[in-house]
């Protein structure tokens, strides 16, 4: 590897620790309380954000909690005692927006990450979980400042910060590694 390349490592994973350390804790804390004591967990994200989800929900379905994808074929109706879980970086995605009102009328408590505060998302969200990261919308001009392209860092963030929220749940819920394992599909 060159040392470009190399420097481009360390840039990348700084800046990814840095987003991180920047979360607070209590606030993930919480957010692992509310998935660990939902009747059922539902998520959704668009684009890259999505792969991240989809990632998570498969780990909470290893942990043994009751989650689907929304949009998927078997994802049951929302109703209270339900988390929706949704990630919106930039917070102003029309289709997390309109899920969100779905699930609030459905009375579903709306779990809400992003790096805006400000956003639509925001202001319909229960509880906000903030990942302050550069996503794609501002990734421009003088408001860039990730060597990442586009929304990445904030997507690179929600991996590491959903293993961390993996490794949280697990003590809250006593599942051990290998109960873990033994859900794991064996269709591969």
């Amino acid at each position: 590897m060159t040392r470009a390349g190399t420097d481009l490592f360390k840039i990348a994973l700084n800046e990814l620790g840095g987003v991180l350390e920047r979360v607070d804790e209590s606030r993930v804390d919480a957010a692992c309380a509310m998935l660990a004591g939902a009747s059922k967990i539902v998520v959704y994200g668009c684009g890259r954000e999505a792969l991240q989800v989809k990632g998570f929900a498969m780990r909470l379905y290893h942990l043994g909690l009751p989650v689907s994808v929304a949009g998927d074929m078997t994802t049951p109706p929302l109703a209270a005692g339900d988390v929706f879980l949704v990630s919106s970086g930039p917070g102003e995605t029309s289709t997390v927006l309109t899920l969100m009102r779905i699930a609030r009328e459905a009375g579903a408590t709306v779990l809400l990450l992003t790096a805006q505060t400000g956003s639509s998302a925001a202001t319909l969200a229960d509880f906000t979980l903030l990942i302050p990261a550069q996503t794609m919308a501002d990734d421009q001009g003088s408001d860039k400042t990730s060597v990442l392209p586009m929304g990445s860092v904030f997507e690179g963030a929600l991996f590491l910060l959903f293993e961390v929220m993996v490794l949280k749940l697990r003590t809250i819920t006593g599942m051990s590694p290998e109960a873990m394992r033994a859900r794991h599909t064996n269709m591969e």
